[in-house]
């Protein structure tokens, strides 16, 4: 079953469209029987809500970690509210960092915003879909002689890829030998729905039996 945190997390999402249950053509071609937009996590009482999930996430982990660092662009925000919930939330006062997508040659100069990436650095996104964000904050993290500690993200897909049976999460979980962490799985979704008797349920079995990569 999920988390306290985990289905109050569903039940924003569905409340404020983030989640929706339908049939949606993904970018791979296939046909979803549900569809997450973390962009429409656009107001105040929102963004809260958001940052105390993936606070609970990463408390619930137990990863160690010491700078969070968001990708621009999504994970500028996301970033933010997480650090703010894990000081508010857990007492635990850390430093966060973002990246300009384009350096900066003036003022304080450079490409990074916050805290000086150093020591163990936990990276904060929405999702991973081809998992390009997360290579990219990667290397950005090791150039600055900083150490990736893992990935904190919104929803896991547990969805193989189209030329692999491996997910874009499993990929670079393997790549770079680090944790990711979601605040929601499919089969956290899955649970929820079966708990609560959504008519949902065996439209979204049926998808991951056809398409969801081993446990």
């Amino acid at each position: 079953m999920p988390q306290p945190y985990q289905s109050e997390f569903i039940e924003l999402c569905l409340r404020l469209g983030v989640l929706k249950f339908g049939r949606f053509r993904l970018k791979s071609g296939r046909d979803s029987p549900y569809f997450f937009n973390a962009g429409l996590f656009s107001t105040g009482e929102a963004v809260a809500a958001v940052g105390r999930a993936y606070a609970a996430a990463i408390v619930a982990s137990d990863v160690a970690f010491d700078v969070l660092f968001g990708p621009a662009y999504k994970g500028i925000p996301l970033v933010t509210v997480a650090a703010a919930s894990l000081a508010s939330t857990h007492g635990l006062n850390l430093p966060f960092a973002f990246n300009r997508k384009e350096a900066k040659d003036h003022g304080e100069g450079g490409s990074i915003v916050g805290g000086p990436l150093r020591g163990r650095v936990l990276i904060v996104d929405d999702v991973i879909t081809a998992g390009t964000a997360i290579r990219e904050s990667i290397r950005i993290i090791r150039e600055a002689g900083a150490h990736p500690a893992g990935v904190v993200l919104a929803l896991d897909r547990q969805e193989r890829g189209t030329e692999s049976h491996l997910s874009a999460v499993q990929e670079v979980g393997e790549q770079f030998g680090i944790p990711v962490i979601p605040i929601l799985t499919l089969a956290d979704l899955l649970a929820h729905v079966a708990a609560t008797g959504g008519a949902e349920h065996a439209d979204l079995l049926a998808y991951r039996q056809r398409y969801g990569v081993a446990e």
